[in-house]
């Protein structure tokens, strides 16, 4: 199993629009983060978690070439954005399974409502067909278990994915114990960890380090990073030998 790191930063990118501060000015290409979202892959299966406003981008830098699922975490925008550039993927395979929580396919629908239509359709909209993902009902993909695990991000509800010894989970601020079951005996724990500050709805680089100790993965990878955080290589040089900063097009190997 592949897994492809399509972006790696928060909801306002790196760098952020107009920001004079010295990461959003930084050279280092590791320190240039899109919306947030990853790429697995495994035989001959291909699927992607989350689909951003950069998502034609990362299509483009990946080249990806043929998306036969995409998992949804929850339904903020830069999450979910990217739903109309799914189209040239369309053109070539036809309907797209989109899987969710039901809240969020009921936003997407009504954000998304020509996507979703059943009459009058543009012949030129994306296609898709909408399954609902539910919190103890594993579903299969490509012949893999997919295991949802329910955190939350703030006060709103989150699914995370596990699938063999890989979890992950983005916008994650708490999670319950029943929840934290499924994640045992992973190799490979990608979770968010936003700065080093606090914030109301998602860990911080002390409580994603704590969750990993409690999880205790072979290797952990942070994500969902703000220019808060710092240098790329600055930070990599304050973690665990374990935990890694995950940026941008980084490729691990399961």
């Amino acid at each position: 199993m592949k897994i492809y790191f399509l972006g790696t930063g928060t909801s306002q990118g790196i760098p952020v629009i107009g920001s004079q501060h010295p990461v959003c000015k930084s050279t280092d290409t590791k320190d240039k983060r899109l919306r947030v979202s990853v790429w697995i892959t495994w035989d001959d299966f291909s699927c992607i978690i989350d689909c951003g406003p950069d998502f034609r981008q990362q299509m483009l830098v990946s080249q990806c070439q043929k998306v036969d699922a995409i998992l949804f975490t929850h339904e903020h925008s830069d999450h979910t954005a990217g739903i109309d550039d799914i189209r040239p993927f369309n053109f070539r395979q036809g309907n797209i399974p989109i899987y969710g929580h039901k809240r969020v396919l009921d936003n997407l629908k009504k954000r998304f409502d020509y996507v979703f239509a059943t009459e009058n359709r543009y012949p030129g909209a994306p296609r898709v067909d909408a399954i609902e993902v539910v919190n103890n009902q594993n579903f299969v993909l490509g012949n893999k278990m997919i295991v949802p695990v329910n955190v939350f991000h703030g006060n709103l509800q989150v699914f995370g994915y596990r699938i063999d010894d890989f979890a992950y989970l983005t916008d994650v601020k708490t999670i319950e114990t029943f929840e934290i079951e499924k994640l045992k005996n992973l190799k490979v724990l990608v979770i968010n960890a936003l700065r080093d500050e606090e914030h109301h709805s998602h860990f911080n680089l002390q409580e994603a380090l704590d969750f990993i100790t409690l999880v205790q993965p072979e290797k952990a990878y942070l994500t969902h990073i703000s220019h808060y955080f710092g240098f790329h290589e600055d930070v990599q040089k304050r973690l665990p030998e374990n935990v890694f900063l995950a940026y941008d097009n980084l490729e691990i190997l399961l």
